[in-house]
């Protein structure tokens, strides 16, 4: 996968890309990141790529040249014209099923603004879709588009040492995940669930099942309205509140 960011502030990716599974993602190839500073598209003498808004108010915009500059030559330079995100608190918010979907494309362009946002002709004529992690202001794109590089870096083949990490990871399958123990076995009092040290395989998936409906319900429940449920997953839950009803009863 491609992914070009256009920013105006690339030094802010140089540690969270630089490390860990992005940074191995990098040197194997699976993943291309290029920062793309907006600045350098700028036709004045300043290097400036903003400007009081028409019509009067606070703030500056982040006016349409730099930009349509910035976007055409790094579509010049790939070899699909990629999709085009622009990271912008009114965008559809970031979930699981959405960053599969971005995983899917060869080549995503991220556009992080700045000051009141960009002029709208780039989001007419630019944008492809717009994406939010969440629902409140920043001060800028940068830090959303990290969040989404990351998800969608997940999912990319041969990113993960192991694939089905990222197939059963929380919001994967709409559950949040089961709990993990490692060695030690008995840690300060704390012992490891015996079904998980029996070697039973049939066992210990139904355990964690369980364990992730449970969680759910216990921290996530407006989850399970929209999750897949089998016909397993909605027996273990009758089960679980037939259990809840016994200990409201007191029986």
């Amino acid at each position: 996968m491609l992914i070009n960011i256009l920013t105006l502030f690339p030094a802010m990716f140089s540690g969270p890309f630089d490390d860990s599974i992005i940074k191995r993602a990098r040197l194997s190839g699976h993943l291309t990141i290029n920062l793309v500073n907006i600045r350098d598209f700028s036709t004045n003498k300043h290097h400036t790529v903003d400007d009081t808004p028409y019509g009067g108010g606070a703030g500056m915009v982040m006016g349409p040249e730099p930009i349509f500059r910035a976007v055409e030559q790094v579509r010049r330079q790939a070899s699909s014209p990629g999709r085009l995100i622009y990271m912008s608190p009114a965008g559809r918010v970031l979930t699981q099923p959405l960053v599969r979907q971005l995983a899917q494309e060869e080549h995503l362009i991220i556009l992080c603004g700045h000051y009141e946002g960009i002029d709208e002709r780039v989001r007419e004529v630019l944008v492809d879709e717009e994406i939010s992690i969440g629902d409140y202001v920043l001060t800028g794109g940068e830090l959303p588009a990290m969040v989404l590089v990351d998800a969608v870096a997940r999912f990319v083949p041969g990113v993960l040492g192991k694939q089905d990490s990222a197939q059963e990871e929380s919001f994967s399958d709409g559950l949040l995940e089961y709990p993990h123990y490692t060695r030690p076995r008995s840690f300060r009092g704390l012992e490891v669930p015996e079904v998980l040290l029996s070697g039973h395989h049939e066992n210990i998936r139904l355990w964690r099942r369980r364990q992730s409906l449970l969680r759910t319900l216990a921290a996530r429940p407006e989850l399970l309205k929209e999750a897949s449920l089998t016909a397993e997953d909605k027996k273990i839950l009758r089960r679980v509140l037939e259990e809840i009803q016994q200990v409201l009863d007191g029986t």
